[in-house]
């Protein structure tokens, strides 16, 4: 058990956190190795975020004095807190990967570690998200890829209309200009 000491030093820690935090990531880290555990922080530490296991009762205390309504009593398991300077889609995206990668134990579902994803906070929005959103934003592509799908479909119309042109040109008759050649008298 934590002394009182531990307790405010985790605190101003998580003070800390969460000024500096454009987003959070609430995850249910039992039965998860403490290797998967160290293996998550070094992931989210590529990403510029850090993961901080901190009291459900303290971590609800400090969220309440920032004005953010999030309710983390519903949630039955210990929770680990992901605070991102990047926004919630790194988060969200390394969480996400990193649960989905795990080995899945003998007869449970598929699943299994996706359901460790319990909730998120966005500050930019100012908004409490599901579960479901968290993994909806997880399972999204990076935005490089976004921007080089969308510039696909842009220029797709393009393309097609430049290829049918060329199609056109190559398969109508090819007819040469009758040229009358005059001897110019000298």
């Amino acid at each position: 058990m934590k002394t009182k000491a531990q307790k405010t030093e985790e605190l101003k820690k998580a003070k800390v956190l969460l000024d500096k935090s454009a987003g959070l990531v609430f995850t249910d880290f039992s039965r998860v190795s403490a290797e998967d555990v160290r293996r998550l922080r070094t992931e989210l530490k590529k990403s510029g975020a850090s993961f901080l296991v901190i009291k459900k009762r303290l971590l609800g205390l400090l969220l309440k004095e920032r004005g953010i309504d999030a309710d983390l009593k519903q949630f039955k398991v210990s929770v680990g807190t992901i605070f991102t300077e990047g926004g919630i889609e790194s988060a969200a995206s390394t969480a996400y990967q990193f649960f989905s990668k795990l080995d899945i134990p003998e007869e449970a579902a598929k699943d299994v570690w996706v359901k460790h994803l319990l909730g998120g906070y966005d500050a930019a929005g100012k908004s409490v998200l599901a579960a479901e959103q968290i993994v909806f934003i997880g399972k999204l592509p990076p935005r490089e890829v976004l921007l080089a799908q969308l510039l696909g479909m842009l220029s797709a119309p393009i393309r097609s209309f430049l290829y049918v042109l060329d199609q056109k040109s190559k398969s109508s008759p090819h007819i040469e200009p009758k040229v009358e050649l005059t001897q110019a008298s000298a």
